[in-house]
C-alpha cells in the first residue's frame, strides 16, 4: 500500500465522564431488574418516576470519593425499584405528615440495609452518599433539637439496628439529640426490625407499632378498619371495586410515592432542609420536642380544623423582620443582567417551545376578542377610508376612529412563584423561563401580568428565632422565620422594563424555605386592590409549605393547615380566581382547580392550558367571566 499523508478521520473526542455513567447506567438496570428505562444524569437533585430516573451530575475531574457518592445515589433509587413495593407501601402510610416522614424514612433506610447486607461495594457507596448528605446539611454543629430532624434521627437509629453501622459523621449530633428520647419510648420497637427487614408488610407494622411508641400513632392511616375492608375485598366484586377505586384515589398521589425514592436521599446543597425531594424532608420533621425545656414531654397532634369556620389560630412571633421587596433592590444592574443572561443561556432550546405554546394562547385570546371601532370621531385615530370626504370636499373636517375597549382589557393575572430551596436548578429555571414568556404573551393580549415570589430571608429562623430565643422561648411563637416577597414585575410595570428582574431566581443563595399560606394571602390582597373586573391567581410550587424552625415548635401541620384555611377562605369568598400547578407534589389534595406535573419540562404547557381553560367559554366558574 502507496504512503500517505492523510490522517484517518475520527469522531467527537468523548467525555472523561461518560464511560462511567455507561457504567452507573447499567449498574442501575441490572439491580433494578428494568431493561427499559431512561437514565439521566443532570446537576440536579436525584429523581425516581416510572419509567426514568435522575441521577446527580459526576465532576469533569471525577475522584474515587465523587464516584462512590453518585454510586450511592444510583444504588439507592435501584433498591428502591428492586426491593420496594407502592402498593403496600400507600396502603400502610400515615396520614399525618410528621408521621408520613418517619414512615418514608424508615422505609428507605430498609431498602438501602437490604442492599448493603448483600453487597459490600454497594454499602460502601451508600454510606458514602449518606455522609456527603449530611455533610451538606451543616449539622455537624447544631445544638437544639429544634434544628435536629427527627425522621432523619429515628431513620439513622434504625439504620444502625439494621447494619451495626454508625450513623456519618455529620449525623452524629441529631443522633446523640434524640437517641434517648426514642430509645426510652420504643426500644422494643427498634429491637424487632431486623427480623423483619426481608418482608416490607411486617417492617411497616413495627414502624407503625413505633410511631403509635411515639405518641403519633393517632397519625397512622392503616387502622383495623381498612384491614377488615381488605379482608372484605376478598369476598365480592362489589368490594373489589370499591379497593380498585381506593387504589385510583391513591394513585392520585403518584407524585409522591414515585418521586419518595428520590426521597430521602438528596439534599440540595445549601442545606438538608431541602431533603425536601422526599416526603421525608417535604415534611420538616419537626416536633413539638424541638425547644422545649422539658423534652420529655411528647408531640401531640391537634385535632382536624376541617368544620373550624374561624381558621386555624395562626400567627407570627414577629413580623418586625419581614421583607416585602421588588427583585432590582435585592442585587445591582449589572448582576441582574448577569443573571439574566445566565437564564436565557440555560434554556435557549425551551423558550422556543413555550413560545410555540404561547402562541397559541395568544391566537386563542385574540379570536374571542370581538374588537369594534367608533367611527366619525373629532379625535382619535385618523380614519384613512373617510379621507376621500377630505379631497373632495375640502371643507369637510377631518375624520377619526377608536377602538372601543374589549373585556379582556379588563383582567390582570398574577404568577405566585415558590422560591424555595427545593425548586433550586431546573424547577426555577424552567419556572423563571414560563413566567417571562407567559407575561409578554398575555401583555400582548392586553392583559396585565404581575410576577411575585415568596421563599425567607434565613434558613431555620433568622431574626425571628433570635428574638423569640432572647424572650425565653415562650410558648405557641407561631410563625418563627422571616418572610421574603419579592415583586419580580408589578401589575402595571411593561414587560420590557421587567424581564431583568426574573434573572434574580438563578442567584445563589437566595432560594430557602417556603410558608405557602402567607405568601398566598400577600398575593390574594394586592390582587383585591386591582380594579380590573376579573383577577386570576395561578400558584406554581413543589411541596407543602416547610419552615423547620416554625415547625419545630409548633404543630407538625401547623403551616400546612393556614394554607389549607386561605385556599378555602379565597376559592369559596373571593372573587379572585385561584388555580395552582404542582411540580413532582400532589396540590390538588389543596386546590379545587390544580393540576400536577411530573417533570419541571412539562410547566411551559400546564400553564398555557390552564390559562386557556380560564379564558375559554366555561371558564370563570360564573365569576368575571370574560363573555
Amino acid at each position: 500500500m502507496a504512503p500517505t499523508n492523510r490522517t484517518t478521520a475520527k469522531g467527537p473526542k468523548e467525555a472523561p465522564v461518560e464511560p462511567f455513567k455507561r457504567a452507573v447506567s447499567a449498574c442501575f438496570k441490572a439491580v433494578a431488574g428494568v431493561a427499559e428505562f431512561e437514565v439521566a444524569f443532570a446537576a440536579e437533585r436525584p429523581a425516581l418516576g416510572p419509567d426514568r430516573v435522575r441521577l446527580p451530575e459526576p465532576p469533569r475531574r471525577l475522584s474515587a470519593h465523587d464516584a462512590a457518592i453518585v454510586r450511592g445515589h444510583a444504588d439507592s433509587l435501584a433498591l428502591r425499584l428492586a426491593c420496594h413495593d407502592p402498593a403496600t407501601h400507600r396502603k400502610m402510610l400515615p396520614s399525618g405528615e410528621v408521621a408520613r416522614a418517619v414512615f418514608e424514612a424508615v422505609e428507605q433506610a430498609r431498602v438501602e440495609a437490604l442492599g448493603g447486607s448483600r453487597m459490600s461495594g454497594m454499602k460502601t457507596n451508600l454510606s458514602a452518599m449518606l455522609a456527603d448528605r449530611y455533610h451538606r446539611g451543616n449539622y455537624a454543629d447544631i445544638t437544639d433539637r429544634a434544628d435536629a430532624p427527627l425522621s432523619d434521627a429515628i431513620a439513622l437509629i434504625v439504620r444502625e439496628r439494621l447494619t451495626g453501622e454508625a450513623p456519618p459523621p455529620d449525623a452524629r449530633k441529631i443522633v446523640e439529640l434524640w437517641r434517648d428520647y426514642i430509645e426510652d419510648r420504643a426500644a422494643g420497637d427498634l429491637s424487632r426490625f431486623a427480623e423483619s427487614m426481608d418482608d416490607q408488610k411486617r417492617f411497616g407494622e413495627i414502624a407503625r407499632d413505633l410511631l403509635a411508641s411515639l405518641d403519633m400513632g393517632e397519625e397512622s392511616g392503616l387502622d383495623s378498619e381498612s384491614q377488615d375492608q381488605d379482608a372484605e375485598s376478598e369476598g365480592g366484586e362489589d368490594d373489589q371495586s370499591g379497593e380498585d377505586g381506593e387504589t385510583r384515589e391513591d394513585d392520585g398521589q403518584q407524585g409522591a410515592t414515585e418521586v419518595e425514592a428520590e426521597l430521602s436521599q438528596e439534599e440540595m446543597p445549601e442545606s438538608a432542609m431541602e431533603s425536601d425531594a422526599a416526603p421525608p424532608a417535604d415534611v420538616p420533621d419537626a416536633d413539638d420536642l424541638g425547644d422545649s425545656d422539658e423534652p420529655a414531654e411528647p408531640w401531640q397532634p391537634r385535632p382536624s380544623m376541617s368544620h373550624d369556620s374561624k381558621g386555624p389560630e395562626y400567627h407570627a412571633f414577629t413580623t418586625k423582620f419581614d421583607e416585602e421587596i421588588a427583585a432590582e433592590e435585592l442585587c445591582d444592574p449589572e448582576e441582574l443582567a448577569r443573571l439574566r443572561s445566565y437564564l436565557d443561556k440555560q434554556l435557549s432550546h425551551l423558550q422556543g417551545v413555550v413560545a410555540r405554546l404561547a402562541n397559541r394562547l395568544q391566537r386563542k385570546l385574540l379570536a374571542q376578542q370581538n374588537r369594534a371601532w367608533e367611527f366619525d370621531l373629532e379625535e382619535g385615530i385618523l380614519d384613512p377610508a373617510r379621507l376621500s370626504r377630505v379631497v373632495t370636499d375640502p371643507t369637510a373636517s377631518l375624520s377619526f376612529k377608536r377602538e372601543r375597549d374589549t373585556e379582556f382589557r379588563d383582567t390582570v393575572v398574577t404568577l405566585l412563584i415558590d422560591n424555595s430551596g427545593s425548586m433550586r436548578g431546573r424547577p426555577i429555571t424552567v419556572a423563571a423561563t414560563c413566567a417571562d414568556i407567559l407575561a409578554r404573551t398575555l401583555e400582548r393580549c392586553g392583559v396585565k401580568v404581575e410576577v411575585l415570589g415568596f421563599t425567607t430571608r434565613a434558613w431555620k429562623g433568622g431574626q425571628a428565632r433570635e428574638a423569640w430565643l432572647a424572650a425565653g422561648k415562650p410558648a405557641g411563637p407561631g410563625r418563627l422565620n422571616d418572610l421574603r416577597h419579592i415583586i419580580y414585575k408589578a401589575a402595571d410595570a411593561p414587560w420590557r422594563r421587567a424581564r431583568r428582574n426574573l434573572g434574580l431566581m438563578m442567584r445563589e443563595g437566595l432560594l430557602k424555605e417556603n410558608i405557602d399560606g402567607e405568601a398566598l394571602d400577600w398575593a390574594h390582597q394586592r390582587l383585591l386592590v386591582r380594579t380590573e373586573s376579573r383577577r386570576i391567581l395561578m400558584m406554581i410550587s413543589d411541596g407543602a409549605p416547610v419552615d423547620d424552625s416554625t415547625l419545630s415548635v409548633n404543630a407538625g401541620n401547623y403551616l400546612e393547615r393556614h394554607l389549607r384555611h386561605i385556599i378555602a377562605q379565597i376559592e369559596n369568598r373571593s372573587p379572585v380566581e385561584l388555580i395552582a400547578i404542582g411540580i413532582g407534589h400532589d396540590v390538588t389534595r389543596y386546590y379545587k382547580r390544580a393540576v400536577t406535573i411530573v417533570d419541571a419540562e412539562e410547566l411551559g404547557g400546564a400553564m398555557t392550558e390552564k390559562l386557556a381553560e380560564l379564558f375559554g367559554d366555561s371558564a370563570g366558574g360564573g365569576r368575571g367571566r370574560l363573555h
